[in-house]
């Protein structure tokens, strides 16, 4: 009998009680979280039928309902689609010979991976050489529900492609390796892979990182190419369940560097890339809360002198130790870099967040942020003189961009702001001229001069001043009656740019404010701005984003009720607390993919991110107050019988971040007890993980499907 899709699904009672602490909680949904998850992550044809039915009902009667605003969700997605130049390219990187970048094509969803031979003048003038396409991605996904690229790297001697592909969304690659020349796949298959891979200088290894059962990065392999994947050799196992492990190699590529690390403690161990088989060397030991990267040995000083095997080079380090709390530099010898050896090279000021370093063979660079807005420093090692790159606009987003060179004098980065398109420039460091090497372009038509972008700040309970982000188009009412769509996430100190996107115009072209909330949790106000929005200060991430609801509707760029919120991941988790808190601020609020079980989540230590999440959330296993705390808060446990707003709610099926069962149960709850008509819906992408589809324009659909929602719900209330 097919169902009645006039009807929400209600998901079946099961009852179940657990107990900690002496407390007992009740999760009669607890039964959606299939007993075989690890399995569905590798396969999910083998999900409890059950299960798939319950999620396939959700996802019918959210299609139902979704019905009426067809024709829009079809008018957003053209729109969006309209802005992106599909036969686009990357600015070239230039590595020896050739200059290695992707490009897409008209109507393709994927990258193609591509290389020519570099320009004969040696400053890259004249005409390149003929286009060589080392992997095209569309191809590779004909056929496939899910596929994306997580890692393509050349080798050193530019003749082999190591890249790492996921079939499926769960984050398990598979790594491939083929020969540039022939273009042959070589027989290695580096399965359950992570997606790091690094090459070992002479080219004849593959470093590379493993997850565990549970889906833990834990452990890194060394490869021989043309052996069997099962003989490869453990380089590193980390013990703690709680740590995961990182694989990269320095800026010159000579060493392969290997980070443990949870949320506030790390460890890094390196490999001389051109002894692929001595052992890991430890840096530093962990010591708890000291976090710590290695970015670069230095080389013009020792090279000239015809040292070997790094005698004389040095190490540069970012951290946090001897409370640094804003982070500063340190140097250490490269042959005794422990932390008894470390010393000052960029002094800790607090104000001034040093966020990323990036070394050259005679310049060093870092970015970081003072007064909620980043800059870049340049250092040249010769002399120590120290020069910043200047930027107009008030408020903007900065990135300094990689390339694969040690000896150059150019630094590339990134600028946009929310009114201003992407542009990528090349600086010389030696002469501080840069230059525009591209600008992404709106093929359908942007105009900055008709958008205004401004920040204010909202004053939270305790007095701190929150700031928020806004973008609106010239002429839209600011008396209260514009629909805003205000946007959070607030967790694991990431910071939320005020960049540019083409997909909000579509919004603001509609007449919405769009808003960026910049609260505690994450690291816009430096890192105690993190610190005072996690474990027992988490609840001030959720006051900072009411607080700027708040300063919208007092400063009338909206009102209450005309508020669509909206958060992704731990940013659901921040909608699934606000709802609670303050259902009557918000028309509408959109939870993709939203961490709102927190608390059963944190109980459970089998879970793939429970241990590394401990420090970030506390851990209720061991702490009644951390259990209390989080129970206090966690979304799930939390609703109550009264009215909700409207939610929208995603989840994807083989997501290992955000399991899908959490926004199911969340839905299911809510519908149990919620007492307003308002529509609750749940999309489950069943062939996609955390971060939904892979494709270019299948990513538009999903936006452009929220934005309906929002729009949908933003005309009832108007004309209500």
């Amino acid at each position: 009998m097919p169902a009645d899709l006039s009807r929400p699904p209600r998901a079946k009672k099961v009852p179940q009680t657990q107990s900690l602490h002496g407390v007992g909680r009740d999760d009669p949904y607890a039964w959606l979280k299939d007993e075989k998850w690890q399995q569905v992550m590798h396969d999910p044809a083998v999900l409890d039928p059950a299960i798939r039915a319950h999620l396939e009902a959700e996802n019918a009667y959210t299609k139902s309902v979704m019905a009426p605003v067809t024709t829009l969700t079809e008018r957003l997605f053209a729109e969006m689609k309209a802005r992106i130049k599909e036969d686009d390219s990357s600015v070239p990187k230039n590595d020896g010979p050739f200059a290695y970048y992707q490009r897409t094509v008209t109507g393709g969803q994927h990258p193609v991976f591509c290389r020519h031979r570099r320009a004969p003048g040696a400053d890259g003038s004249g005409d390149p050489g003929a286009e060589d396409v080392l992997l095209d991605g569309n191809l590779e996904a004909d056929g496939l529900d899910f596929f994306k690229v997580a890692a393509c790297r050349h080798s050193p001697d530019h003749r082999r492609l190591a890249y790492a592909v996921d079939s499926n969304g769960s984050e398990y690659h598979e790594i491939r390796v083929k020969d540039l020349e022939s273009g042959a796949l070589l027989p290695d298959r580096l399965r359950d892979a992570q997606g790091e891979v690094v090459w070992s200088a002479d080219g004849a290894f593959l470093f590379y990182t493993v997850l565990d059962a549970n889906h833990r990065p834990s452990k890194v392999f060394r490869h021989r190419l043309g052996s069997d994947s099962d003989t490869d050799t453990l380089v590193y196992e980390e013990p703690d369940p709680g740590f995961f492990v990182n694989l990269g190699e320095s800026e010159s590529g000579r060493l392969v560097i290997i980070s443990a690390h949870d949320h506030t403690t790390s460890e890094v161990r390196l490999i001389d890339a051109a002894r692929p088989e001595a052992p890991a060397r430890l840096v530093a030991a962990r010591e708890s809360g000291m976090q710590y990267d290695v970015s670069e040995y230095w080389l013009s000083e020792y090279e000239a002198s015809g040292a070997a095997d790094g005698a004389g080079g040095r190490l540069l380090i970012r951290t946090n130790a001897d409370g640094a709390i804003d982070f500063k530099i340190v140097e250490a010898p490269l042959e005794a870099p422990e932390r008894a050896n470390w010393r000052d090279w960029r002094a800790h000021e607090e104000g001034r967040l040093i966020l990323e370093l990036l070394a050259f063979k005679d310049f060093v660079v870092h970015l970081e942020r003072v007064a909620g807005l980043p800059r870049i420093v340049v250092t040249r090692c010769a002399d120590g003189e120290v020069h910043e790159i200047a930027f107009e606009e008030e408020a903007y987003d900065l990135d300094i961009v990689p390339g694969f060179e040690f000896d150059s004098t150019t630094l590339r980065f990134a600028y946009s702001s929310m009114t201003t398109p992407l542009r990528v420039y090349d600086y010389d460091m030696a002469t501080r001229e840069r230059v525009l090497r591209k600008e992404r372009e709106v093929p359908s038509g942007h105009v900055p001069a008709d958008y205004v972008t401004r920040r204010i700040f909202a004053p939270a309970g305790d007095g701190t001043q929150v700031p928020v982000s806004l973008l609106y188009r010239k002429g839209t009412p600011l008396d209260g009656s514009a629909p805003c769509l205000l946007y959070g996430y607030g967790s694991y100190g990431l910071s939320m740019p005020a960049s540019f996107s083409t997909n909000r115009l579509s919004l603001v072209d509609r007449g919405f404010v769009y808003a960026i909330a910049h609260i505690r949790g994450g690291m816009e106000g430096g890192y105690r701005w993190y610190l005072d929005g996690k474990l027992m200060r988490k609840k001030n991430t959720f006051s900072d984003f009411i607080a700027a609801a708040e300063a919208l509707i007092a400063e009338s760029y909206t009102s209450a009720g005309h508020i669509v919120a909206q958060g992704g991941s731990a940013g659901g988790m921040l909608m699934g607390a606000v709802v609670n808190l303050r259902p009557e601020l918000f028309h509408a609020i959109v939870a993709e993919v939203p961490f709102v079980d927190v608390l059963n989540t944190m109980c459970d230590a089998d879970l793939p991110l429970t241990p590394p999440e401990w420090p970030e959330w506390g851990n209720p296993i061991e702490s009644r107050a951390a259990y209390d705390y989080i129970a206090s808060y966690s979304p799930y446990d939390n609703i109550e019988a009264k009215a909700y707003p409207a939610i929208l709610a995603t989840a994807g099926l083989t997501d290992p971040r955000v399991t899908y069962w959490e926004p199911a149960k969340w839905v299911a709850r809510l519908r149990e007890l919620k007492t307003d008509a308002q529509p609750l819906l749940l999309k489950t992408n069943m062939t996609a993980g955390h971060a939904g589809a892979a494709g270019r324009f299948d990513k538009l659909e999903e936006v452009a499907f929220n934005y309906a929602f929002a729009l949908m719900i933003s005309q009832r209330a108007d004309a209500a």
